[in-house]
């Protein structure tokens, strides 16, 4: 038998004089109620899932053409929007600046993209694929656009085109939820 309180009283505690739930312990989880887990967390699912897409294609031009993911990036948007700053490709990849400086290093060093003065603004460079970055870039988007047709094959038309509509409501209201630029 157990006691409480102060010993000179010893008053017995009973199973019926305790409490059910102390009063600071946190509410029972029920069978039926679900801790919230990492694999049911959008934010996480979407990151995964963009991972193991670019994962598929990097393995293909890393092996054929030495390009990082971040390298590719660079590359794949100055091969559709043409020259850009350094300040954009950090706004359209949304790669880290640490990480746009070092892939448009590498790629500068590696004759793929040209740096030249900025005719608007003295302070930045405009980047463009040279005639060798715009070569291998024309041969890696067909790459791509396989890996990305194996990948929508195991969908019908009508949920690719509602695909795409989440992801861009997605990130419409991903891009509402940031910080502001400093």
């Amino acid at each position: 038998m157990s006691y409480s309180g102060d010993m000179s009283t010893r008053s017995p505690v009973t199973p019926s004089s305790m409490p059910l739930v102390p009063q600071d312990a946190p509410a029972p989880i029920h069978r039926a109620e679900r801790r919230p887990r990492l694999a049911d967390y959008l934010p996480y699912r979407l990151s995964v899932a963009s991972n193991a897409v670019s994962q598929q294609i990097a393995q293909r031009y890393r092996e054929r053409f030495g390009l990082r993911i971040s390298e590719w990036r660079i590359m794949a948007v100055l091969g559709d929007t043409g020259p850009q700053t350094q300040r954009q490709m950090v706004t359209a990849t949304l790669m880290d600046k640490v990480a746009v400086n070092r892939a448009c290093k590498i790629l500068v060093d590696r004759q793929l993209i040209s740096r030249h003065p900025n005719p608007q603004d003295g302070r930045s460079h405009m980047l463009e694929l040279t005639a060798s970055g715009a070569a291998m870039h024309a041969q890696i988007m067909p790459l791509a656009l396989q890996v990305e047709q194996q990948l929508l094959e195991c969908l019908s038309a009508q949920e690719v085109q509602t695909l795409h509509g989440v992801l861009k409501k997605l990130f419409a209201q991903a891009r509402t939820l940031e910080p502001p630029v400093e």
